[in-house]
């Protein structure tokens, strides 16, 4: 059998099949800001050009006749940063337009976009930020320390929020290349040097903590070995519990003294650390707890340009022969991989609950039953909401929980596990009844009409009909958002808001049974009955047969309403209502004979039946 990855590997393009010199795919002629766009500076005969592959359309690359010492591709638009020894250009390609230029005093020895507006610029003395916005300069941020003076630049990263700066540079020395990199708070305004040859910044969400913490990883390989370090940076958000900061062995094998990290991009979704190193070593860790899930060689060749691949929450960079690759977490095994190969069962289930990956279904149930033996009862309902797939939010995990006895003073075990579950979103069908029938029993309705609110219940039939006993409007508002079309106008019937009734059937384009309606509104209310009757003849077109409502009427004995009825219904005096015209005089001669005679009197009727009259 072969062994399951927790990988997946990709290779996108070979840049020499769509025409790129093997020559120009190096650090200095290829940048890539973003898994969006390649950009390559190449000379065809005499011609200096700029080709931008769009990795969208990756065959049909754009060249254009532009000479510039460096080219950058803005991270999600077409638009083109170059630079030309000192002074730096912004185009729109789509528009072909110049969006904005400068010319700086000293020379620009690394520039990189740092979000879709802003460009770092780094000279041999000073980092600037270029904002796109308006006419703006560059504004100079921080000066460069003194440990990063004869480095190469390679890297500069920022937080989201760009409150964390990071310049990160390399030098050869004693045989090896060792990594400087220089740490700036843009609040307290202090630089910090950190040996590192590669990192990056991430936003995590620790379990219980309400808010992000802003964390820190950084790689190095020192006279003393490997190391990965995730640290927070600044202080805790309020509310929040720190990070606890993790220090892992960065495992070099043997045959790869020479070794070191060259890049690092972080999945916020996954929240795992990716690193690439010089020879072309792929490393995964997790950032809760710093284990390194995997690692693998990918490439035989450098990889000198990373950037974050966003359809698949990986890695994606280019090496020197020119493969375009990809490398994510294989969601699909991971979790069997940490499980079996790595025997890890913690991490297993922690990466499962975090990422709601499935894998590891028999642990969760393992882990709930021996939970529920020992009547770690909120442990246990913590297992079970958490599960991923929702594996264990089931009709047989409710009944374990109402079998509890509830102690004196206490939140039942159920209650625990349906806020744990209200908390992180809706409920299920079964569970918006389950929760519902002991928090109506106790007359909480008003929780209800929260949740209700909140849109955390998941509204049916069954929930409508456990509501209406206590609350009939409330139970209307369920049955509407179930798409109940008998139940809301039943509801609209029994509250009397019999317009309503007209306009909803229209609305959601469904016939009711009027007279069964009009039947059930009469035994309960008369008068509202009358008033229903009525407005079902309103129209031209009656939206219920007239006979009918005759005889609902007359069930009831209710003559005198039934003649009010008739009398507006049949004012028109068409032929074809002759036999109802008989059946009004019929009625009121047997029950109010000077009804009969004034209506005759009037002579508003002239297609009753004479003779039988």
């Amino acid at each position: 059998m072969t062994q399951i990855l927790p990988i997946k590997f990709q290779e996108h393009l070979q840049l020499t099949n769509v025409g790129i010199n093997a020559a120009n795919i190096g650090f200095n002629s290829l940048t890539m800001e973003s898994d969006k766009y390649i950009c390559v500076r190449e000379k065809v005969g005499e011609t200096a050009q700029v080709v931008i592959i769009d990795m969208s359309d990756p065959t049909n690359p754009i060249r254009r006749p532009i000479s510039a010492d460096s080219a950058i591709m803005n991270p999600a638009s077409k638009v083109i940063a170059l630079k030309a020894q000192k002074t730096l250009q912004i185009f729109n390609i789509e528009m072909k337009s110049k969006m904005k230029a400068h010319t700086m005093t000293d020379d620009v020895i690394f520039w990189k976009w740092i979000s879709e507006n802003m460009i770092a610029l780094v000279t041999e003395t000073t980092v600037y930020h270029w904002s796109m916005e308006g006419d703006s300069q560059p504004t100079k941020i921080f000066d460069r320390h003194s440990s990063l003076s004869g480095c190469q630049i390679i890297n500069y990263r920022t937080d989201a929020a760009q409150n964390w700066l990071l310049l990160i540079g390399i030098s050869a020395q004693q045989n090896r290349v060792v990594g400087a990199m220089q740490l700036y708070s843009v609040e307290r305004k202090v630089s910090q040097p950190i040996e590192g040859h590669a990192a990056a910044f991430i936003q995590f969400k620790m379990e219980g903590n309400q808010q992000e913490s802003t964390l820190f990883c950084f790689a190095v390989r020192g006279a003393a070995g490997g190391k990965l370090h995730i640290i927070e940076v600044g202080t805790p958000p309020t509310g929040n519990s720190p990070f606890q900061k993790k220090a892992v062995d960065v495992f070099f094998p043997p045959e790869a003294q020479n070794d070191f990290p060259v890049a690092m991009q972080v999945s916020k979704k996954n929240c795992v650390v990716y690193l690439i190193t010089k020879y072309g070593y792929v490393h995964l860790y997790d950032i809760e707890s710093g284990t390194c899930i995997y690692m693998n060689r990918i490439s035989a060749d450098t990889i000198f340009v990373t950037a974050q691949h966003e359809p698949t929450n990986g890695i994606i960079g280019v090496n020197r022969k020119g493969q375009v690759l990809s490398v994510s977490m294989d969601e699909e095994n991971v979790v069997p991989y940490i499980q079996g190969t790595l025997n890890n069962n913690d991490l297993a289930l922690r990466m499962a609950v975090r990422n709601n990956l499935g894998g590891a279904d028999q642990l969760f149930v393992t882990k709930f039953n021996e939970l529920f033996g020992r009547a770690a009862y909120s442990e246990a309902a913590k297992v079970a909401a958490n599960a991923p797939k929702g594996i264990l939010r089931t009709p047989q995990t409710i009944a374990k929980f109402q079998q509890v006895p509830t102690q004196p003073g206490q939140t039942s075990p159920l209650l625990q596990y349906f806020g744990i579950l209200l908390d992180q979103g809706q409920l299920n069908k079964f569970e918006s009844l389950e929760l519902c029938r002991p928090v109506l029993a106790q007359g909480r309705k008003q929780l209800l009409e929260k949740w209700l609110k909140e849109d955390k219940l998941e509204c049916s039939e069954e929930l409508g009909d456990l509501v209406k006993a206590a609350d009939p409007t409330l139970a209307l508002s369920v049955y509407l958002r179930a798409n109940v079309p008998n139940k809301v106008i039943q509801c609209f019937a029994e509250t009397g808001q019999f317009q309503k009734i007209v306009l909803y059937a229209k609305k959601v384009g469904y016939t009711p049974d009027y007279i069964y309606l009009l039947r059930s509104v009469m035994r309960v209310n008369p008068e509202s009955g009358a008033q229903f009757a009525g407005m079902l003849v309103a129209d031209d077109e009656p939206l219920a047969d007239i006979t009918q409502i005759v005889d609902v009427f007359m069930e009831q004995n209710m003559v005198q309403q039934c003649t009010a009825f008739l009398l507006d219904a049949l004012k028109n005096n068409r032929p074809s209502e002759g036999p109802l015209q008989t059946r009004l005089l019929e009625m009121n001669l047997m029950a109010a004979p000077q009804v009969a005679d004034a209506i005759m009197g009037n002579q508003m009727f002239s297609h009753y039946d004479r003779p039988h009259i």
